[in-house]
């Protein structure tokens, strides 16, 4: 069987709805619009939330609270096993580094390194923070684990 020889099941295609061709097809007269008023004229759109003009329940609720968002710090996630993926004349490891080699985004400054993967090599990792593991290999491998 190939793509061209699908067929649709039989009932799955199903014609377009004409509306406005008499009323004998069940969408005559007001084509499906009910009677007169704003939402049967042409290019009528009432946006979301409006209530007929009555005080939305949007306006109606206290807008009041604490939210992070604003204030959120972003920390980059990078695992042990990724390191091992830089060009081997590296040996310092940093934020500017990692973002040069596409393993975190441009802006990033803040580096967070967990204990996924292994690492077979000399690496001074410099991060804001780093896992247990990952401090624990990064160090058997011979490197260090800088926290700044």
């Amino acid at each position: 069987m190939k793509l061209h020889e699908l067929k649709n099941v039989a009932g799955a295609v199903h014609r377009k709805k004409r509306v406005g061709c008499g009323e004998g097809g069940g969408h005559g007269k007001t084509s499906g619009r009910g009677g007169k008023g704003q939402s049967a004229r042409s290019g009528s759109s009432i946006r979301p939330g409006f209530e007929g003009g009555q005080m939305p329940l949007y306006r109606k609720l206290p807008h009041r609270g604490f939210n992070n968002y604003n204030h959120r710090t972003e920390i980059a996630v990078l695992n042990v096993g990724d390191l091992g993926s830089l060009d081997a004349k590296v040996t310092e490891v940093n934020a500017t580094v990692l973002a040069s080699a596409g393993l975190i985004r441009g802006g990033e400054k803040t580096v967070k390194i967990l204990g996924d993967g292994e690492l077979s090599r000399a690496l001074k990792v410099t991060a804001a923070k780093f896992s247990e593991s990952a401090k624990a290999k990064i160090e058997k491998a011979g490197g260090q684990a800088i926290v700044g």
